[in-house]
C-alpha cells in the first residue's frame, strides 16, 4: 500500500467500510427472514391439531387413523428440526446456540416416543397407562412448543441490542412442574472467588462433553435414540460447565441444581433405551452392555439425591455445586465406556443400518430399539 498513491488507498478503504455496510444490512434481512419463518411455523403448529387427532385415534383403536397422524408428526417434526437449525445460526451468542441445539434433540427424540406411545394406544386403547404415557410426551412436544417462543423473542433481543431481564431459562425444566422442593431455596450467584474453586472441575467436565461428542460421531445412525439421549446428557453437561464460568443460561445455584437434576432424568431415559437395546443381544453379548448399565443407575440416583438435598448456608451450596460437577463428570466417564460398546454391538447385530430418512415411519421390529419408548422400570421415584 506504501508504493500506491494516496487516493487509492483512501479509495480502497472507502469501498471496504460500503462492503461491510451491506453485509451488516444483509446480516439484518437474514435474521428477519429466518425469524419470520419461525414464527409462521410456530404459530401453525400452536394449536397442536396433530397432537389431538392421535390421542383420539389411539383411544378409539383406529389403526388407520393413527398411522396417518403419525406421518403428519413426523413431518412436522422434520419442519421443527429445520427450523432449530435455521435459528442456531441467527442466534448470536454460544448460549442460545445451546438452546438451540437442546430444542432440536427435544424435537428429534419426542416425536419418536409420541409415535410409539400412540401405537401402543392403539393396540390397548382402555390402557389408562398408555393413555397418560402418550399424554407425557405430548406435553414435553407442546411445552418445547412454547420456549421455542421465548427463544424466538431472545434472539431477537440479541439481535437489536437489548436483552429482557426476566426470561425463563430455556434449558431448564420448567420451574415448579419438575422441581417443586427447590422453591424455597434463596438462589445464589457464584463471585469470581468461588468460580476460580470450581474451574478445574469445569474444565475437566467441558473435556468430557467433547469426549462424549466425538463417540457419538462415530455411529452409523445419528437418530438412534442411545445417540439422541447422549447428545442431550452431552449439552446439558456443557451448560454446567460454562456455569462454572460465569457464562451461559444457568445464572445461579438453583439454577445449576435444576439443570443437574434434570441431567440425572434425561440419563435414566438413556438407560431405558440400552436396556431396550440389550434385549436384542445373544446371552454372550448382553452382561457386557448390562454391567455398565448397573454402573450407571446409582450414578443418576445418586446426582437426583444431591441436586434435591437442603442447603443451609452460602458455603455449604457452593460445596454442593462441587458436588453436582463431580457426579456429572463420573456420569459422562462411564458414558465414554457405553457409548463405544453400544456402538461395537449395534454394528456386530446391524452390520447395514437403515437409512433413517428412508425409513418407515413405524419402524420394522428388528430395528424397534431405534425409537423403542420409556419404559416405567427406572422412573420410580426416590423421595
Amino acid at each position: 500500500q506504501s508504493q500506491k498513491k494516496r487516493e487509492v488507498t483512501e479509495d480502497m478503504e472507502v469501498a471496504l467500510l460500503k462492503m461491510c455496510q451491506c453485509m451488516n444490512e444483509l446480516q439484518k434481512e437474514l435474521h428477519s427472514a429466518a425469524t419470520s419463518v419461525a414464527t409462521d411455523l410456530l404459530k401453525y403448529h400452536s394449536d397442536h391439531l396433530v397432537l389431538k387427532a392421535l390421542k383420539a385415534s389411539g383411544g378409539e383403536g383406529d389403526i388407520e387413523a393413527a398411522a396417518e397422524h403419525s406421518c403428519q408428526l413426523s413431518e412436522q417434526k422434520e419442519q421443527l428440526l429445520e427450523i432449530c437449525r435455521l435459528l442456531r445460526h441467527v442466534s448470536g451468542t454460544e448460549p442460545l446456540e445451546i438452546t438451540c441445539l437442546h430444542a432440536e434433540d427435544t424435537f428429534q427424540v419426542t416425536g419418536p416416543q409420541i409415535i410409539s406411545a400412540a401405537e401402543t394406544l392403539t393396540l390397548h386403547p382402555s390402557s389408562k397407562i398408555a393413555k397418560e404415557n402418550l399424554e407425557v410426551f405430548c406435553e414435553a412436544w407442546e411445552s418445547q412448543l412454547s420456549d421455542m417462543s421465548l427463544l424466538l423473542r431472545e434472539i431477537g433481543d440479541v439481535v437489536e441490542g437489548r436483552r429482557g431481564e426476566k426470561r425463563t431459562y430455556l434449558s431448564l425444566p420448567r420451574p415448579g412442574k419438575h422441581n417443586s422442593n427447590l422453591k424455597g431455596l434463596k438462589p445464589v450467584r457464584l463471585d469470581s472467588e468461588e468460580q476460580a474453586k470450581l474451574g478445574k472441575s469445569g474444565f475437566e467436565l467441558r473435556e468430557l462433553t467433547s469426549c462424549v461428542n466425538s463417540e457419538m460421531e462415530k455411529w452409523d445412525d445419528p437418530e438412534n435414540e442411545i445417540v439422541q439421549h447422549g447428545r442431550c446428557l452431552s449439552g446439558m453437561a456443557y451448560s454446567m460447565y460454562l456455569f462454572t464460568r460465569g457464562e451461559g443460561l444457568l445464572k445461579t445455584t438453583q439454577d445449576l441444581f435444576q439443570q443437574a437434576e434434570a441431567f440425572a432424568t434425561e440419563g435414566l431415559k438413556l438407560i431405558s433405551a440400552l436396556l431396550a437395546f440389550s434385549n436384542q443381544l445373544e446371552d454372550d453379548d448382553k452382561p457386557l452392555l448390562l454391567q455398565e448399565i448397573e454402573k450407571m443407575v446409582p450414578a443418576y440416583q445418586q446426582l437426583q439425591i444431591t441436586a434435591k438435598a437442603p442447603i443451609q448456608s452460602r458455603s455449604a451450596t457452593v460445596a454442593k455445586v462441587d458436588t453436582c460437577i463431580q457426579e456429572a463428570k463420573h456420569i459422562l466417564n462411564i458414558l465414554v465406556q457405553v457409548l463405544p460398546l453400544s456402538c461395537k454391538l449395534l454394528r456386530k447385530y446391524d452390520p447395514s443400518p437403515v437409512n433413517p430418512k428412508q425409513a418407515h415411519v413405524t419402524g420394522a421390529s428388528d430395528h424397534s430399539f431405534r425409537n423403542c419408548s420409556i419404559t416405567k422400570i427406572v422412573q420410580t421415584p426416590l423421595e
